[in-house]
């Protein structure tokens, strides 16, 4: 049991359990997925205009080193690709690897995690019975 700080939720005692860890690495990725498809989608210029990684730093807004140094796809015209497994597979892996290592390394935010997937099923569940007890009435 993992106790909060303030002096209010004394009393309340809350479980960080590693099913907690499972939820938010799945609710993570999909934020890496939605990250990915915004990227390739939302993007009115293109990131890439030369072969030269300098010039692109420089001159785009979009293109970083970390482009370059992670190997990002980009297509002959320069836009980043939606298609390409390899993007999706850099941003779902940084967005899960940065959100597990925020709950585990920043203090607060496990435990703010986990209360928030545990309202989360919580209204899922309560919506769920209020659904039945509608078809039911």
């Amino acid at each position: 049991m993992i106790r909060t700080g303030s002096p209010e939720d004394a009393a309340m005692e809350t479980e960080l359990a590693t099913w907690h860890f499972v939820v938010a690495g799945l609710v993570f990725a999909l934020f890496g997925v939605l990250a990915h498809v915004g990227r390739a989608v939302f993007n009115v210029f293109p990131d890439k205009i030369s072969d030269t990684p300098s010039v692109n730093i420089v001159v785009s807004g979009d293109y970083s080193w970390g482009d370059h140094l992670w190997g990002v796809e980009f297509d002959d015209a320069g836009y980043y690709r939606l298609d390409s497994l390899r993007n999706l597979r850099l941003y779902v892996v940084s967005c899960v690897l940065g959100g597990l290592a925020a709950m585990l390394f920043i203090d607060g935010v496990g435990i703010g995690i986990a209360g928030l997937i545990e309202a989360g099923l919580g209204a899922f569940v309560d919506l769920f019975w209020q659904r039945v007890a509608a078809l039911t009435a």
